[in-house]
């Protein structure tokens, strides 16, 4: 029995905000698994998904041990617990009889791990020896990791959450965040994963708190704890205090009441005080984030992020229901712009349908995903590019190309969709003109030939998330290196800088559409930078709007190039949270070391 006393832990903070709510522990409930026969041709294809499913289960299990080393206590008996379910991975009795039953029986792997697990438990049991029973639930669990990862997105974990669950997880990816209703769901907590990796992004364009980097919780929370989440500070607090819930209560109280004045903005212009217009547009990761971003007063979609097309299905969708989807969201905005950005797969981002098609890569975040993929697979390329131009013919519609490094991938993604124009016409389809077509500026490479792809370029998007993972060669997923991630390193701005610099003297629009768009202390600094057009989740425009009510274009300027005369992150973030008035402070300190 876990104690009924308070029980406080911190991690990393993920998703600001204040939640409380009842325990939903993902990984205690039963998970349904399919039986069907497969035929003699498909027994190699079937042992192929078996062997993916341990490694995926191998590679998970390594991480959980790496996170238990940082426990205060009990380290050991965790680290050994998870050794052993890595060496049950192996050369087990569980693994083989599994292979055995899709060989012999030509069961699918799923049912063939249930039915061995019966047979390991039933046998053990049989023995009475209560060591043995304790090992069979060991095998269970292993088996149950196993059975998740075969069904991949064919199994919600959130079906049965009741309203106002904090969900608590080992790990939650992007698609599972796509099966999540955040009518729900009030926030959650995972053991693995960063502030800045996807899932992150998604609980803040969600709006639900979230805490990550926290290697016990597993082990001390219980279906149906109270908890609270401080996603401001990164603290988790299970089964709290009369005390303290009043104080959190309080709080969340306070936090509302400011969310509501804010919220009158939203059909205020962003103008600032000396009359310079800014475009504040919202990302969306999903069709159904777009309501939101209208009612928060969004001028736009300044990045449609496209695989949740690709995510949770066996198949990859046809161009009609890529364009049906597209089609409505165009109407739906009613002469607002649109950006989509073509398919983003990869690293985290794997869609099922082409788990074949990517493959298994050393480094996923530098190998075949994004524009690498569609231009390697010009069919996937063309049909999504089919289906954009299709829905460009019911309102304003730009079309973004991720992960670009090169002049000669933007060509070639011209090449394409002069051939789909063309295919188009031939159908009846006619256009006033092609979309504009830009570049994702996410790689140092590109930020560099900024000026040579303003060329080829009809405007550019800043992503400052993959331009800060690639620029400090940090995996900005993984808690273990998340203080190191930092979008305010001086290198980064830099890079942004230069980027902005090149598409103003290109007379094309830049855009930035990472999470820093929607950081409110970041945005004199953006604006100083040359930046007149910001991306940002729904929830934050109304904050960044007051910002650039507030703010004066000199004063930005002047800011921005304070800032960029630091080379130092701790000092850079002391500036942002000082506001625009320490760049005054600085200019008097660098006139008195001239003299």
């Amino acid at each position: 029995m876990k104690s009924e006393a308070e029980y406080s832990s911190h991690g990393i903070a993920v998703s600001p905000g204040i939640a409380i709510g009842p325990a939903y522990i993902i990984g205690q409930h039963g998970v349904p698994v399919p039986e069907y026969d497969i035929p003699a041709s498909q027994i190699d294809r079937e042992l192929k998904r078996l062997h993916t499913a341990i490694a995926k289960t191998q590679k998970q299990l390594g991480q959980l041990k790496q996170k238990a080393a940082t426990l205060p206590a009990g380290a050991e008996d965790v680290a050994l617990l998870l050794e052993a379910h890595q060496g049950m991975l192996s050369s087990s009795r569980l693994v083989h009889g599994v292979e055995e039953l899709i060989r012999v029986n030509r069961l699918n792997a799923e049912a063939a791990i249930q039915r061995q697990i019966a047979t390991i438990k039933a046998s053990f049991a049989a023995m009475g020896d209560p060591y043995l029973a304790a090992r069979a639930d060991d095998v269970s669990e292993v088996g149950t990791r196993l059975i998740r990862h075969l069904l991949q997105q064919h199994y919600n974990p959130f079906d049965a959450v009741s309203d106002g669950s904090i969900i608590v997880a080992e790990e939650i990816t992007p698609a599972d965040m796509a099966l999540m209703d955040p009518k729900n769901v009030a926030g959650f907590i995972t053991v693995l994963g960063g502030a800045e990796g996807h899932a992150a992004i998604m609980a803040r364009a969600l709006g639900l708190p979230s805490v990550s980097g926290l290697p016990d919780i597993m082990q001390q929370a219980q279906v149906g704890d109270m908890i609270i989440i401080d996603g401001r500070k990164g603290d988790v607090i299970l089964r709290p205090s009369a005390e303290t819930l009043h104080y959190y209560r309080q709080e969340l109280t306070k936090k509302q009441r400011e969310d509501k004045k804010l919220w009158a903005l939203r059909e205020t212009p962003a103008i600032t005080a000396d009359g310079t217009p800014i475009t504040l547009c919202a990302n969306i990761e999903l069709a159904r984030d777009l309501d939101a971003a209208i009612e928060a007063g969004a001028t736009g979609i300044g990045l449609l992020r496209t695989e949740f097309m690709f995510m949770n299905r066996p198949d990859l969708p046809s161009e009609e229901e890529q364009y049906d989807l597209l089609r409505k969201l165009v109407h739906r905005l009613d002469g607002r712009p649109l950006t989509v950005r073509t398919l983003d797969v990869g690293g985290e981002k794997l869609a099922t349908a082409l788990g074949q098609v990517i493959g298994e890569s050393a480094n996923p975040a530098l190998g075949l995903r994004a524009i690498r993929l569609g231009l390697k697979e010009p069919k996937l390329l063309e049909t999504q590019l089919s289906a954009i131009l299709r829905a460009s013919t019911h309102g304003p519609v730009r079309i973004l190309i991720p992960m670009v490094s090169s002049v000669a991938q933007m060509k070639q993604v011209r090449e394409h969709l002069v051939q789909v124009e063309r295919r188009l016409h031939r159908r009846g389809i006619k256009f006033s003109g092609l979309p504009p077509v830009g570049a994702m500026i996410e790689i140092p490479a590109a930020a560099l030939a900024a000026d040579a792809l303003a060329r080829v370029c009809d405007f550019f998007a800043i992503g400052s998330n993959d331009l800060t993972q690639y620029t400090l060669a940090i995996d900005r997923g993984d808690e273990r290196v998340a203080e190191l991630y930092d979008p305010f390193h001086p290198a980064v701005l830099r890079l942004i800088q230069f980027t902005a610099a090149a598409a103003w003297r290109a007379n094309i629009p830049v855009s930035l559409c990472g999470e820093i768009a929607g950081d409110r202390f970041a945005t004199a600094l953006l604006l100083g930078l040359g930046l007149r057009e910001l991306s940002m989740a729904a929830l934050r425009i109304p904050a960044v709007k007051q910002e650039i009510r507030d703010l004066a274009m000199p004063q930005a300027v002047a800011f921005a190039e304070a800032v960029l005369g630091q080379s130092d992150e701790a000092t850079i973030r002391g500036l942002l949270h000082r506001g625009v008035g320490t760049s005054d402070e600085l200019a008097k300190e660098k006139r008195k070391k001239d003299k």
